[in-house]
């Protein structure tokens, strides 16, 4: 019961936002023109500095493992690819596959991470590590995924689309945050308490802002229309990829909170993220939101599910 009530407290805050962000638009305290603004602003400032203090912050130097890292890079990777691969052969409207494929395989690693393993073990344990080996290379493959996925149908030759995936790469202000992030985690480098101050006001405005846009971006009735790849999506996310990479996880020796860490990316909700960059990046958002908020919804069972056969098992 305390793991349930625990994964409802990190969880249904998150959906109630959202509910919140639906309902200030309906009654027309927020509009259109607020929600682009809203938009820009976390993509472009927000979220770019909320994944710098993480990473910034992160003490990955004492917890180091190689092969923890390593699972988590080529986990990610995979994972990443196989849905994107599967995607493309199984979804017939083409402008949803990049929409589809980040959203099924990215998770609120960032988000919910470090909190979790906090409540569970007292400390961050392996979370800041997770959250170094996966979230750079969560953005750079969602940045190459969407950007082939806007352009199909356009006639872009493969060149120039390569061409135009690495340029998102380099240009994406949330890829940019995570990578000033590294060298303060890696070397250690303490960020002074006046511009630290100013950074975690800044990155505490991302979630929140986030997830008011998303939940009044949703639009029910077209993403009713979207429900079956809704529900696989969601079902990738919380169920399926766990299920896939557990028996690996576990072969490879990883206990305690380094399971709770992989737990948490590969079986977290989806992240609003998903919606901000589908959006921005010229990808299905209705199917995004509403991805977003099935995924969170249903997460707070699921991952009280996977704690509890963790437990069970004597893993964590």
């Amino acid at each position: 019961m305390a793991d349930f009530i625990f994964s409802l407290n990190a969880t249904l805050p998150i959906f109630l936002i959202m509910v919140l962000g639906w309902f200030l638009m309906r009654i027309g305290l927020f509009n259109k023109e607020f929600n682009k603004v809203a938009d820009k602003y976390v993509f472009k400032v927000a979220l770019p500095v909320l994944l710098f203090k993480d990473i910034a912050t992160a003490d990955i130097r004492s917890d180091f493992n190689l092969t923890f890292v390593l699972f988590c890079m080529i986990t990610t990777t995979i994972m990443f690819l196989a849905i994107w691969g599967l995607s493309y052969i199984f979804i017939k409207d083409k402008t949803q596959v990049g929409a589809f494929a980040q959203a099924s395989a990215r998770g609120s690693a960032a988000v919910l991470g470090i909190a979790f393993i906090n409540n569970i073990y007292g400390n961050s344990g392996m979370a800041p590590l997770m959250i170094v080996s996966a979230v750079p290379l969560y953005n750079i493959l969602s940045v190459i995924i969407l950007t082939f996925s806007a352009d199909m149908g356009k006639g872009v030759n493969k060149g120039e689309n390569i061409k135009k995936a690495c340029l998102n790469v380099i240009k994406n202000p949330i890829i940019i945050g995570i990578f000033l992030g590294l060298p303060f985690s890696i070397f250690g480098i303490s960020i002074p308490q006046i511009p630290l101050k100013a950074v975690t006001s800044i990155a505490q405005t991302a979630t929140p802002i986030a997830l008011l846009v998303v939940g009044a971006g949703f639009e029910g009735a077209k993403a009713i229309k979207k429900i079956k790849l809704t529900a696989i999506a969601t079902f990738i996310k919380l169920v399926l990829l766990p299920l896939i990479f557990f028996p690996f996880a576990i072969a490879f020796g990883f206990r305690g909170s380094e399971l709770v860490a992989i737990l948490i990316m590969l079986g977290s909700p989806t992240t609003v993220t998903c919606y901000i960059m589908a959006k921005n990046m010229g990808n299905d958002e209705v199917l995004s939101s509403s991805i977003v908020v099935m995924a969170t919804l249903l997460s707070s069972v699921t991952l009280t599910g996977w704690i509890f056969v963790l437990k069970v098992m004597g893993l964590i």
